[in-house]
């Protein structure tokens, strides 16, 4: 099977590529490298069936080309982190919502399937325990920009939920819990690799809220990836 990864040299996608290269698959990674890494994919570069293109989803004769040339598209490439996604509230809407309408435009012309990565922040401040995919969401108010990123994916779910409605486009589409594990940076806010750098240093570690919270957390390794795809 040949695969695209949209946002495939990022910490999720980086582990997906080994998974599927490790079951005998071609892979073919597209990244701006906006918040991944190249680092993330060097020991990838000799796989005889890896290639990688650095550019933007954006590049609509590019991306169209790429997906012409696989059977299905994993589609990563999104603004993600809270301080990212706080500080940059433009840019996250415009980046997520944007980016998979045109992956989704694309994959339909020869009608591949899409996988459209969504996140558990779609849930909002649901109290509704344990989560279920057809319960009701709950999202804050529009001037907290907090809610920017929840609301471009959900965004890109009705997308892609209409895309299969009304043109029979095959997607899916996978709600991610807080993904954890090697090569995930703390440098956009993400939690587990703060808590770590903070303790390993004697800092403080810094809880918001009353710290009675709880999370759910994915890690995320080329082994636990490969139950993901297709």
């Amino acid at each position: 099977m040949r695969v695209l990864i949209t946002g495939g040299a990022g910490f999720v996608g980086s582990h997906l590529s080994e998974a599927l290269l490790a079951r005998g698959d071609e892979v073919s990674v597209l990244d701006n490298l906006s918040t991944g890494s190249i680092d993330n994919i060097a020991h990838l570069k000799s796989h005889p069936k890896f290639r990688y293109t650095i550019d933007s989803v954006a590049n609509e004769p590019l991306l169209a080309e790429l997906i012409d040339a696989s059977d299905v598209v994993v589609h990563l490439a999104a603004a993600v982190g809270v301080k990212l996604i706080v500080e940059a509230p433009v840019h996250t809407i415009e980046t997520n919502v944007h980016g998979t309408e045109v992956v989704l435009k694309h994959a339909n012309k020869k009608k591949k399937l899409v996988m459209v990565a969504s996140t558990s922040e779609v849930y909002g401040k649901s109290a509704d325990v344990p989560f279920r995919e057809d319960a009701d969401l709950v999202l804050g108010q529009s001037q907290k920009h907090r809610w920017a990123y929840a609301c471009s994916k959900l965004i890109d779910e009705f997308l892609a939920l209409a895309y299969w409605k009304e043109r029979k486009l095959p997607v899916i589409i996978v709600r991610l819990f807080n993904t954890v594990g090697p090569r995930q940076t703390g440098q956009y806010g993400m939690v587990i690799p703060n808590f770590v750098r903070q303790a390993l240093s004697g800092q403080p570690i810094t809880v918001f809220g009353d710290g009675t919270q709880s999370r759910s957390f994915t890690y995320s390794t080329s082994r636990t990836a490969a139950r993901s795809p297709a």
